[in-house]
């Protein structure tokens, strides 16, 4: 289950450091702002984790989280284009 908080109130919703207020833009290196995080909590009766969703495996599937995530999306101020930025429990 994913709790999603608007801005800045969501930077400390995060499994390690919280999120700085704004990020790199991974498009156009400009400078990107929080637009909202979303933070995984455990809830083992309520089904899938997005953990559950595909295999871990860096030698044959590829990477994939495999633990609960907190995921921040920011904005560009100049081009628009999303970044985000994600941590593991």
């Amino acid at each position: 289950m994913f709790e999603v908080t608007l801005g800045e109130e969501g930077l400390n919703a995060t499994w390690q450091d919280d999120f700085p207020e704004t990020t790199k833009c991974v498009h156009c290196d400009g400078e990107s702002r929080i637009g909202f995080v979303a933070f995984e909590s455990p809830h083992p009766n309520e089904g899938t984790s997005l953990a559950d969703l595909h295999k871990n495996d860096p030698h044959g599937y590829g990477y994939w989280p495999h633990e609960c995530v907190a995921v921040a999306v920011y904005f560009c101020k100049k081009c628009l284009n999303p970044t985000a930025l994600y941590n593991q429990a």
